[in-house]
């Protein structure tokens, strides 16, 4: 008889659906292993805002959250969209028993998937 596997939970929120389509191909990739010692279940929401994110969520226990963003460039609006997040992140930690961590790519998420995909060597 075959042991079951203990499900490991992570959570995510991203700001698009491209990065939402990673995780859930990479919760089969791993669900679908034989030899994976865990099953995941990653609870993945496009949310550009951490701290809309918290205030939805209805736990009592603590959690830890990886938002998943881009740096887009080094414009001047870019960058202050990047330090709102990174402030939102700070916010959405104070809230519940969350702990928020980030998760950026730089450029775009695309380009890290095609990189990861890849053997650049």
């Amino acid at each position: 008889m075959t042991a079951r596997k203990l499900t490991n939970t992570f959570y995510f929120t991203v700001e698009g659906e491209t990065e939402k389509w990673y995780l859930e191909w990479l919760q089969k990739q791993i669900n679908s292993n034989p030899d994976a010692k865990y099953k995941v279940f990653i609870d993945s929401k496009v949310e550009k805002s951490p701290v809309k994110r918290v205030k939805s969520m209805s736990n009592i226990s603590k959690i830890k959250i990886t938002h998943l963003f881009d740096y887009e460039s080094n414009s001047a609006s870019h960058k202050t969209q990047f330090l709102r997040t990174l402030d939102s992140l700070k916010e959405a930690s104070k809230l519940k028993q969350i702990k928020y961590r980030s998760g950026y790519s730089n450029l775009t998420f695309e380009l890290w998937m095609v990189l990861h995909r890849q053997n650049c060597g």
